[in-house]
């Protein structure tokens, strides 16, 4: 019998415990004369137990526990019949989506080695994407996840009703903390419910440091207080070598932040559970998704986003950001929704996240966005902040008055009769449906 055609490597799923694999799904193109069971059982072979020829020591009962196992093969279209190929060309290829089992045994829970086994060798072929990874509870029970998720970060803000507003203090990067403090009290006072760094702001920087920038923008957080009436979180962008991690994170709470951010895929997986896993940091985790567009934009190779998602969520973030669906990156809107359904749906016992959307938020789409997907999301705006005519706090005003007049029902042009900011706002960059807001950015 060929050794690939064994139901050791292609168990029924019925007769296995799902609880001992990660299940990966890939999209998968193979050149039409390709045996896709050979081409299922390579992959599960190489990254587990085998490599491209037999080794004496790869026994039938090493496969049996550690081998990958192939659960499904599923052909798109799904042609049955030999004249069916007569549609592809001969140097055409045909698509595949393959479901491959990897034992929780080779992993536990080991994210680098995850990755390892999900996408090791394999992701230096061509046309080979996983686009999602099932967990059983064996592999998810050693996470901690989120300390707070979405019920944690609206008790810290005693908001619960409404999607937050978020604002990114702009310019990106070169300020000084005087600077920043003072657009962050602007920005506060107008109603903006926190306030992060940029992605591009991270760590200790010779213009702004961790200390001098938490001082001056929680002191600028408490003034605001004050006259609003309302807390505003910050989170410090602590992004640094993993070594520093800890210590930046420590600095920062010392100097009295009430929440923490990092690039979560540039400083890894890992960096970010330990940081969520650590019993002395105390505040919430924001992770920006900078550097993953490399890994999940091309069609049909590296990592989809769903992975990214579930993985962000596991290893601690309680805060995502994620591109926005009618802003300047043009996301497709399937994924967004996805992204905040993956956030915050049942995942064992990791709580619930919040998924912010970021890169163009305007009062003009905001009701849009509420209208698909409610209240658990925050809305994050920069530019339409910071970049406003009548300065920040007015630009915050603006948003929260979109914000009420989608949670009372009203249009928007119907509420901006009372509110001038907001038709302020609406005079400047639109509203989307009524026009192509695509003209507000330059990317």
């Amino acid at each position: 019998m060929n050794k690939f055609y064994s139901t050791v490597l292609n168990p029924m799923v019925e007769g296995v415990s799902l609880d001992d694999y990660c299940v990966a799904t890939y999209l998968v193109g193979a050149e039409k004369g390709e045996d896709p069971i050979v081409k299922a059982t390579s992959i599960a072979i190489e990254q587990t137990t085998g490599s491209w020829t037999d080794v004496k020591c790869e026994t039938d009962e090493i496969r049996m526990k550690y081998a990958g196992k192939v659960f499904g093969i599923y052909e798109v279209p799904d042609y049955v019949n030999a004249t069916d190929l007569r549609v592809i060309p001969e140097n055409g290829l045909r698509y595949y989506v393959l479901r491959i089992g990897y034992p929780v045994a080779n992993i536990d829970d080991d994210i680098p080695l995850l990755f390892g086994t999900i996408m090791g060798n394999i992701s230096a072929l061509p046309n080979m994407k996983c686009v999602d990874i099932d967990f059983p509870e064996s592999f998810v029970k050693k996470f901690k996840g989120p300390k707070f998720g979405i019920g944690g970060i609206r008790d810290i803000l005693g908001v619960k009703d409404r999607p937050l507003l978020n604002n990114m203090i702009k310019p990106c990067t070169g300020y000084t903390p005087d600077i920043g403090a003072d657009l962050f009290y602007q920005a506060a006072v107008g109603g903006v419910d926190f306030i992060k760094d940029d992605e591009l702001l991270g760590g200790d920087r010779v213009f702004n440091t961790i200390e001098e920038r938490v001082t001056k923008n929680m002191e600028a957080a408490h003034k605001a207080e004050k006259v609003k009436g309302e807390k505003t979180l910050y989170t410090c962008n602590i992004t640094d070598e993993v070594s520093r991690l800890k210590e930046n994170a420590m600095k920062a709470i010392r100097a009295g932040t009430n929440g923490l951010m990092v690039d979560g895929w540039s400083i890894g997986l890992s960096g970010l559970r330990m940081l969520a896993e650590d019993p002395d940091i105390n505040v919430p985790i924001l992770t920006h998704p900078c550097f993953t567009g490399a890994v999940y934009t091309a069609p049909y190779q590296g990592v989809g986003t769903t992975v990214i998602n579930k993985l962000t969520r596991l290893c601690g973030a309680d805060i995502q950001v994620i591109p926005h669906p009618i802003g300047k990156f043009d996301q497709l809107q399937h994924k967004s929704i996805q992204a905040i359904i993956q956030g915050s749906g049942k995942f064992y016992d990791i709580k619930p996240i919040f998924t912010l959307w970021g890169g163009g938020t305007i009062a003009g789409n905001i009701p849009y966005m509420m209208d698909l997907v409610g209240c658990d999301c925050i809305m994050g705006a920069g530019a339409a902040v910071h970049g406003f005519p009548d300065g920040p706090t007015a630009g915050a005003k603006a948003l929260r008055q979109a914000i009420d007049a989608a949670m009372k029902g009203i249009g928007l042009r119907e509420y901006a009769k009372t509110h001038k900011e907001l038709q302020t706002a609406i005079d400047k960059w639109g509203i989307v449906g009524e026009e192509n807001i695509k003209k507000n950015y330059l990317i």
